[in-house]
């Protein structure tokens, strides 16, 4: 019984089941259907990126130092990291914007809950749905690094995992995030994290460039354990430290879940 309430607490009763969660999945699916160029907006900002900076700037770059050492090309270097920020794009942009808009204008969880459909459904289903757009981006970005010989190891397949794993921690956190905001003016301090987190969880340069403070700065973003992950897949390089930047991600999405759900309940049912 302790340990029953405690857990409630900590996680709200209705976010334990989740079961009608998929109801929420169909509706999203149903009304994007039309507006597919939407859903796919996000992909091409990091695509831009990748043909100038990865492809332009990296015939002045040259090779750079891998993960282990190894020189590996400017292009291959960056095409993971992208790959990551893709992820993190599709996220936050469905787990902040639209999730605003049908929380305070389009009232859109007020008429769920006329359904059996709970607070904890809800969180459930719209954090799946901006992981799974987080997904649609990485993928896309993947065939194109595959077309362009930037995946040197097939362990790279593995980075549509680890894709998923970057859009449940920023799905969770955004739509946590999002909870608190009053009005779109809130939004500024949504671009004011992420394009810190675009630029400095070692995406463009190895960490080792940078001076120490911000190389450990840089190691407490959520993107850059992410961009780790990837990139040794992508580059067919493993260790024992990929363990704790999973663990870091999975946390991430865990106490963003907790806060998301028990925001809603708050904001929804009082």
């Amino acid at each position: 019984m302790t340990n029953r309430t405690l857990a409630a607490r900590v996680v709200p009763l209705s976010a334990l089941g989740g079961r009608r969660a998929r109801h929420l999945l169909e509706r999203n699916f149903l009304v994007y259907r039309r507006a597919w160029m939407v859903v796919f907006s996000g992909f091409f900002e990091p695509l831009f990126y990748l043909f100038s900076i990865g492809v332009g700037l990296g015939q002045l770059v040259g090779d750079v130092v891998g993960p282990t050492g190894e020189p590996v090309s400017y292009a291959a270097f960056v095409a993971p990291a992208l790959l990551g920020a893709a992820a993190m794009n599709g996220a936050v942009y469905e787990s902040t914007f639209n999730i605003f808009f049908k929380l305070k204008y389009a009232k859109t969880y007020d008429a769920i809950l006329a359904t059996p459909m709970a607070p904890g459904d809800i969180a459930i289903g719209e954090i799946a749905w901006s992981l799974i757009r987080g997904a649609l981006y990485a993928t896309g970005f993947l065939v194109v690094m595959l077309l362009m010989g930037l995946m040197p190891s097939w362990w790279g397949l593995l980075a549509i995992p680890a894709a998923l794993l970057i859009g449940f921690g920023f799905a969770a956190a955004g739509m946590a995030a999002t909870s608190f905001m009053r009005s779109w003016q809130d939004f500024d301090l949504v671009q004011l994290v992420t394009l810190p987190l675009f630029l400095f969880s070692a995406t463009f340069y190895p960490l080792s460039v940078y001076p120490e403070w911000l190389r450990w700065t840089a190691q407490l973003s959520p993107l850059y354990h992410g961009v780790v992950v990837i990139r040794a897949l992508t580059l067919g390089m493993f260790d024992w430290t990929m363990v704790y930047h999973v663990a870091f991600l999975v946390a991430m999405g865990v106490v963003g879940f907790i806060v998301a759900a028990r925001r809603l309940e708050k904001l929804l049912l009082a």
